[in-house]
């Protein structure tokens, strides 16, 4: 198989992986109607059952990267039963055309802005128009942590701003990050199901899982889920990148406010209202990771899912996912080539200069530097959402020859990836992935291939 065949194949995977996390296909999967198109009728959530019939008003609300998709789907179910829905996305992932009974509201990703805090004022508008015999379908997605913003009193938006982007060019994790978050909103942590729970009204929360496990509290910073973590965990992120001398005064007084327990905690375990809210999860890592494995195992490959917990610092994974490949290429284990062994999760990166890329590329740059002159192994990554960090590349593909191609044109790979700048190295290499925004999001996947 020649470069050109070697590289087909991966991107084959690609769209294997992003077609199976389709968010309409996902969510269809999870609704139904029965019987169809007449009343009286039950709604499924899953194996969750709603009489249409005792449902006074339907709503649909919600926010992520995948929020059209997820929206166009429950729409062409229900259609005119639905009352009224509002549901927050990111620039980039609105739909083709607009929907007849859910309004699609653009805001920014990954930093919240005045967009985002508009729409989620509409979202709280109509909740607080509920009564007890209402339904409440809420679609969160990648991204929702952004889009579903309302700050708590007294830190403002550009406090939350300046605050996510310290933490993200920190290298903190999701869990961390979200914490934080959970704890400076007024909806995140629960705080949306609390915000139901006023009126009774039932909530169904279908959910495009983009955390590795797909923990509900900290997808979308779980504004219909119980909260473990606390002020404390929240204030302890902070000391332990350094932010607590840093980070706005606004959010820091309103943490240390609820560490003197002047501020209500978010939400519990335990709390009655929880059940009132059903939470199903459409799709995940794993339907992604599991068809780029099948569709692989279809193009002759020996096939091995090897996990979906992918987590670490992107350079550092790199050299793992590099030795993975050394190891089947030398020795032929643990299959016999060809060989695509498949991984998926999120790693984060940690800034240390000024230059363009993302995380995926940062990975996929270190893996190429530690297998410089190994002949037919590819190391490919990328951002199921299409965005891998500030950029319009998805990912990257590396190989043996990655390096040596980009000194013959006067690049050094070493120096790109002390700048955080592999974007620009891949770019002229011909090697990102560019999907353009793909409309779901589940984490992201890298494929060792050895042929």
């Amino acid at each position: 198989m020649d470069e050109t065949q070697q590289r087909e194949l991966a991107l084959e995977l690609v769209g294997a992986a992003l077609g199976a996390v389709d968010p309409a296909q996902a969510v269809a999967r999870h609704l139904r109607v029965e019987p169809a198109g007449s009343a009286p009728a039950v709604l499924w959530v899953d194996s969750h059952a709603y009489d249409l019939a005792a449902v006074e008003r339907l709503l649909v609300i919600g926010a992520g990267k995948a929020g059209a998709g997820m929206a166009a789907a429950v729409e062409a179910l229900l259609g005119a039963r639905i009352a009224a829905g509002w549901v927050n996305v990111g620039r980039g992932y609105e739909p083709q055309r607009p929907l007849q009974h859910i309004q699609i509201h653009s805001a920014g990703h990954p930093l919240p802005d005045a967009a985002g805090l508009e729409g989620t004022r509409h979202i709280l508008n109509l909740l607080d128009q509920l009564t007890a015999g209402d339904l409440v379908l809420v679609l969160l997605s990648g991204g929702a942590s952004a889009l579903l913003v309302q700050p708590a009193p007294g830190v403002s938006l550009g406090n939350l701003q300046r605050l996510t982007d310290a933490l993200l060019r920190s290298g903190a994790t999701i869990q961390e990050l979200n914490a934080v978050r959970k704890h400076l909103s007024q909806v995140k942590g629960g705080g949306l199901a609390r915000r139901i729970a006023h009126s009774d009204a039932q909530a169904a929360v279908l959910v495009l899982s983009d955390v590795v496990g797909s923990p509900l509290d900290v997808i979308g910073s779980g504004p219909c889920a119980p909260d473990p973590t606390t002020f404390a965990d929240a204030w302890a992120v902070l000391e332990r990148y350094r932010l607590t001398d840093s980070a706005p005064r606004a959010a820091l007084a309103h943490l240390e406010r609820g560490l003197r327990g002047e501020v209500e905690e978010t939400p519990k375990p335990g709390e009655p209202f929880f059940a009132h809210v059903h939470h199903v999860i459409v799709a995940d890592n794993r339907t992604a990771a599991q068809a780029a494995a099948a569709r692989a195992a279809e193009l002759g490959c020996q096939v091995h899912l090897l996990t979906t917990f992918l987590e670490g610092e992107a350079r550092e994974v790199g050299q793992v996912l590099a030795a993975l490949a050394k190891e089947q290429a030398r020795y032929h284990r643990p299959l016999p080539r060809p060989v695509c062994l498949v991984l998926g999760g999120e790693t984060t990166v940690t800034v240390r200069g000024a230059g363009h890329g993302g995380r995926n590329q940062e990975l996929a740059l270190a893996a190429a530097l530690a297998l410089h002159g190994w002949e037919d192994v590819l190391v490919v990554t990328l951002a199921t959402d299409g965005v891998d960090g500030p950029t319009d590349a998805a990912g990257a593909i590396a190989a043996g020859h990655t390096v040596a191609r980009a000194r013959a044109l006067g690049l050094e790979p070493w120096d790109h990836l002390e700048r955080n700048d592999a974007y620009p190295l891949f770019a002229a290499l011909g090697d990102l992935i560019l999907t353009g925004p793909s409309g779901t999001n589940v984490n992201d996947l890298a494929f060792v291939l050895v042929f």
